[in-house]
């Protein structure tokens, strides 16, 4: 069994990634990885941090605001740090949790970026870059993805809107006017970024390190999390009201899911973006294999986080 070294998380202080933080500090001490909580400074971080330590983890907590890619790079440059003073155990793998859904598409990151590109897609390419070679194989990347890029029966019913996609440099353009666009807007966003992820694993394995696999978690369906707290307030009731039905995912369930998807030998063999469900190994549909996507998503990645490096 591969010596668990450190686990880097993102987005490590609410729901599915406190949980999956809280499920890796309390494994049994030969189980149990090293953490590197990256998130937005300040009560949170500290508590989860406190949490994880009380668990028996070695924990290092690195101040990150997402939306911010001169903090992002500074992340990596923390962890690059950490890793050389030998202050943890090798980084073995890297969970890109954080997430943000903005209900106003014309909202836009620190670096002039629509923010849900931004934080779900732009952030994590730019950790993960920086971060490429100071993986120690065998070692994962585990992306956070969801079924929103397409349409399905359900979400036809529940008016979720599946993935328009166009040009990436277009996708990172905040939306213009003075009328916000709206929930389906704000839904297509979230959907294209959510698009975005799954070009993206099947290309960064095409170009990851040897021993270094990529793959991709859906959680499930999880209303009433933090991800839509800037939403109307009819909806985010709705939300809490869908998210008491049997089945309906939560974080305390999916959390320790997407801990193992991390730590666990069962998941060992995933690799080319594999996409899970929950638990179950699932094909994605035709829509997001396309390798000319990949390869302009890339090259447009390298044009978007350009303009920063550097300052």
């Amino acid at each position: 069994m591969t010596e668990p070294g450190t686990v880097l998380i993102t987005g490590p202080t609410r729901n599915l990634g406190r949980h999956a933080v809280l499920a890796m500090a309390g494994r049994p001490a030969h189980q149990r990885p090293d953490l590197l909580l990256v998130g937005r400074s300040g009560r949170d971080l500290t508590a989860v941090a406190d949490e994880a330590r009380a668990l028996g983890a070695r924990v290092h907590e690195i101040g990150c605001d997402l939306s911010r890619l001169a903090d992002v790079r500074a992340a990596a440059a923390a962890t690059r740090t950490l890793l050389a003073e030998g202050a943890v155990r090798p980084l073995r793998a890297l969970v890109a949790n954080a997430g943000a859904m903005s209900v106003d598409t014309r909202q836009a990151s620190a670096d002039g970026y629509e923010l849900t590109f931004a934080v779900n897609y732009l952030a994590h390419a730019q950790l993960i870059g920086d971060l490429r070679g100071s993986f120690t194989a065998p070692a994962r990347v585990v992306l956070i993805g969801s079924n929103t890029y397409h349409a399905n029966v359900w979400r036809k019913l529940l008016h979720v809107p599946a993935a328009e996609w166009a040009d990436p440099v277009d996708l990172a353009r905040p939306a213009t006017g003075d009328q916000a666009p709206g929930m389906t807007a704000s839904g297509v966003a979230y959907s294209n970024a959510k698009l975005a992820i799954l070009y993206y694993a099947h290309e960064l394995q095409r170009r990851a390190g040897e021993g270094v696999t990529v793959s991709v978690f859906e959680p499930g369906w999880m209303p009433g999390t933090a991800l839509g707290r800037g939403a109307p307030k009819a909806f985010q009731a709705m939300s809490r009201a869908l998210g008491r039905f049997p089945g309906v995912s939560t974080p305390q369930r999916s959390g320790p899911l997407l801990a193992a998807m991390a730590l666990d030998e069962r998941w060992a063999h995933l690799r080319d973006g594999a996409f899970v469900v929950k638990t179950k190994l699932t094909e994605v549909q035709p829509v997001a294999h396309d390798r000319d996507r990949e390869q302009r998503l890339w090259d447009a990645t390298t044009e978007l986080l350009a303009p920063t490096t550097g300052t």
